[in-house]
């Protein structure tokens, strides 16, 4: 009998989903990419819309979450962007294989660098435990408000597909807007601040902090994030300086 190549694949998330009986789903299976998620791909709606583009693709390959079957879109959209981007890798991975050609651009004498990432390489980092982590940040200068109270602590969930498919439009014409849309939809604590006035206050937190507060959040976001680890160290092949930079997501599913 011939054999039949698999197509599908098993995979525990870093994350995990967390359904409303508080049980944590993390086995996640995949199918391979069809001519329907190129069609996906093709779309011009969704690809004005990253995070709707990612949860279309996402909802249409992910046959089985633990033991959610089938898994609906509402289910991916509040998948962390940890788990969401580690199904992508995966995704990748089994249709196309597990090297990526990349490019860069070095930031010191603007020349192009092509590299070949080998996708098996990227270190993955997993919640022990269950639920998803908060992450909690401790700023230095802090954020005033009107009475002079300093607030010195944030607290922040992890973002999720239902924040990045809110966001897409701000991010893509202001990144510095987009991201402070972005910790204003994840903040959960600000100090002991009530919940309501926090929320009211909309992006102004995190639009007020230094911009050193701002990096010690970025940095600690990417200390404590779980998931794949996009983050890398390139040579310029032009003039040898060396710089780090982000695997871009957006080149996972190229044709070409």
């Amino acid at each position: 009998m011939e054999h039949r190549p698999a197509r599908e694949f098993d995979f525990e998330l870093p994350v995990g989903y967390m359904d409303d009986d508080g049980r944590v789903h993390r086995l996640a299976t995949l199918r391979k990419m069809t001519g329907h998620e190129e069609a996906l791909l093709a779309d011009r709606k969704l690809r004005h819309n990253g995070g709707m583009l990612v949860t279309e693709l996402l909802a249409s390959c992910l046959r089985q979450l633990g033991e959610l079957k089938p898994v609906d879109r509402q289910v991916v959209s509040q998948l962390s962007s940890a788990d969401r981007n580690y199904l992508l890798l995966q995704l990748r991975k089994i249709t196309f294989g597990n090297e990526l050609e990349t490019t860069y651009v070095c930031p010191v004498c603007g020349e192009t660098s092509h590299a070949l990432q080998d996708l098996d390489e990227l270190p993955v980092r997993n919640v022990n435990g269950g639920g998803p982590p908060k992450i909690a940040v401790e700023l230095e200068d802090g954020w005033e408000d009107k009475d002079g109270e300093i607030y010195t602590t944030m607290v922040f969930r992890l973002p999720i597909g239902t924040d990045e498919e809110k966001i897409a439009s701000i991010i893509r014409d202001n990144p510095s807007r987009g991201m402070n849309a972005l910790l204003a939809r994840c903040m959960l604590a600000l100090d002991d601040m009530p919940s309501h006035r926090r929320e009211a206050l909309g992006t102004k937190v995190i639009g007020d902090l230094t911009m050193g507060d701002r990096a010690r959040i970025e940095k600690t976001f990417r200390r404590e994030m779980p998931g794949v680890d996009l983050t890398q160290e390139i040579e310029c092949a032009h003039c040898g300086r060396s710089f780090q930079t982000s695997l871009d997501l957006t080149s996972f599913f190229s044709l070409q």
